[in-house]
């Protein structure tokens, strides 16, 4: 009788660590499942982010050039024609960066 009960004991506090265990082992799945899902939805986050940063910037863009195309002073200039841009002497950078290669 002693004997069959320590069976029974063990039996039953084996069956308990086991449902124990594996009730933990769903709970971290589940909360490691979470964890993942939060990262990728984070991550995707940060691109659109991103995305919307690019497509603020190509508003702003657009949206000045349409601003100086319909600006009234710009458009009563007279266009350029046979435009001379100026013909000068070199740089000093150049002239200086020359030297040092003649002293090289």
């Amino acid at each position: 009788m002693v004997n069959q009960s320590t069976v029974i004991l063990t039996a039953a506090i084996g069956g308990i660590i086991l449902t124990l265990s594996l009730l933990i082992l769903f709970h971290q799945n589940a909360n490691a499942t979470k964890g993942y899902t939060l990262r990728t939805l984070e991550r995707e986050r940060s691109e659109l982010l991103l995305e919307e940063e690019v497509l603020k910037m190509q508003i702003a863009d657009a949206q000045a050039l349409k601003k100086l195309g319909e600006d009234p002073v710009i458009a009563l200039m007279v266009p350029v024609r046979g435009a001379k841009y100026v013909e000068g002497e070199e740089t000093m950078a150049r002239s200086v960066a020359e030297r040092i290669e003649k002293r090289e």
